[in-house]
């Protein structure tokens, strides 16, 4: 059969691969604590060991047992909208109208409704090395080019306005960042994201910020949306981190007015509407007791990386840059080998953790980092360590 010549540009999700393998391993009698084997501990997934709390389940249910099932528009639910439209306003002091907000199906849907909007052939989008990969395919997938420029540590793992504007082309539609970043847990400088936006603006290019993790900043130097540069923005979110709802699908959009049409056009065509049973659940995430409940997971998030940065340090993996928001480390593990994906796996089949190799996330460097996330216990970060202990000790 004849594929797309799209699908050329699309490499597979490594990640998922990898998890993959995790999975196998983890049911063989080696990973028994019945037969004497260690569990696999997984540190290579951004998925939050805190479930949606139970006043979000709690609405799901009312939803289902009440019948209220049906399509929503394909914008989203009026009242969702307008409870995140008071959440920008308490959270960060931002007036976003109800109209400019639109729900989707997740942040995935978020970004190839508007990459599909704005993108087509000939078109080509920055993006910085290190990136989260999917982001990058969403561009491909709207048949534009991803154009990946090198960001090393000294700048955070993120573009500068500088780059932007030496990388500039005729061909340049604008840029996609990503803030804070999945791999790397770092976020933009408030004053470069304003340099960014008005390098952008300046060339009648457009600025794409996802935002997923951006509830879960641990520095008020971070903690801000790209929103407040101005009215042509479009930020991406999801109730899948911060407001943990991971499988629930249940992302959105802040558009500038002139573009909700156009994507509200696309969502109708493309996915109808997001789960309305989803959509129900999360009005509950904006009670007072719920947004509390939230506060203490970031904290713990926050304990997390407290200790496992130190004891990644201490054991000999270099981490250029603290991460300020996210849950994850992007580590150096060139002290211990050459190829970040043999060690990964090596770690992966002796010490029964899981952790995620560069090759994903870029090209410059991939087989020198690691990307462990910190969403699982202490408890598990700390036996992750003791067993990684043993595996470098050992080499």
């Amino acid at each position: 059969m004849k594929l797309a010549g799209r699908l050329d540009h699309i490499e597979p999700f490594y990640v998922m691969e990898c998890a993959k393998a995790a999975a196998e391993i983890a049911r063989s009698p080696a990973c028994d604590p019945a037969l004497g084997g260690r569990p696999m501990i997984y540190l290579n997934i951004g998925e939050p060991d805190f479930t949606a709390p139970p006043a979000v389940q709690a609405a799901a249910s009312a939803c289902v047992e009440s019948g209220r099932t049906q399509y929503t528009p394909a914008t989203g639910l009026p009242a969702l909208r307008e409870a995140l439209s008071r959440w920008y306003r308490k959270r960060f002091a931002l007036d976003i109208a109800p109209e400019r907000i639109v729900i989707t199906a997740g942040a995935s849907a978020a970004l190839q409704l508007a990459c599909l909007a704005l993108f087509e052939h000939g078109d080509q989008v920055l993006m910085p090395d290190p990136c989260y990969p999917c982001n990058r395919h969403f561009v491909a997938a709207a048949d534009a080019e991803a154009v990946l420029l090198t960001a090393g540590p000294e700048q955070r793992f993120q573009l500068s306005a500088a780059q932007i504007e030496r990388a500039w082309t005729a061909h340049t539609r604008g840029v996609l960042l990503a803030s804070p970043s999945n791999p790397t847990g770092t976020s933009i400088e408030p004053e470069e994201m304003r340099a960014i936006v008005q390098a952008v603006r300046a060339r009648g290019g457009v600025s794409i910020v996802d935002e997923i993790y951006l509830g879960l900043s641990y520095d008020e130097r971070f903690g801000h949306s790209v929103l407040a540069y101005g009215d042509d923005l479009i930020s991406v979110n999801s109730f899948s981190k911060y407001f943990g709802m991971t499988g629930w699908r249940l992302g959105w959009l802040v558009l500038p007015p002139t573009l909700v049409a156009p994507i509200e056009k696309l969502a109708q065509n493309l996915f109808i509407c997001a789960s309305s049973v989803a959509q129900h659940a999360a009005l509950a995430c904006f009670e007072p007791a719920v947004i509390d409940e939230f506060e203490r997971r970031r904290a713990e998030f926050r304990a997390r990386r407290d200790y496992i940065v130190p004891a990644l340090q201490q054991l000999g993996f270099k981490v250029p840059v603290l991460p300020d928001g996210a849950f994850y480390v992007w580590m150096d593990c060139s002290a211990f080998t050459d190829s970040s994906w043999d060690f990964c796996f090596e770690v992966m089949s002796q010490a029964h953790v899981a952790l995620t190799p560069g090759r994903d996330f870029g090209k410059l460097g991939a087989e020198r980092w690691v990307r462990l996330s910190f969403a699982s216990s202490l408890d598990d970060l700390q036996q992750a360590v003791a067993r990684l202990t043993r595996v470098v000790k050992a080499r």
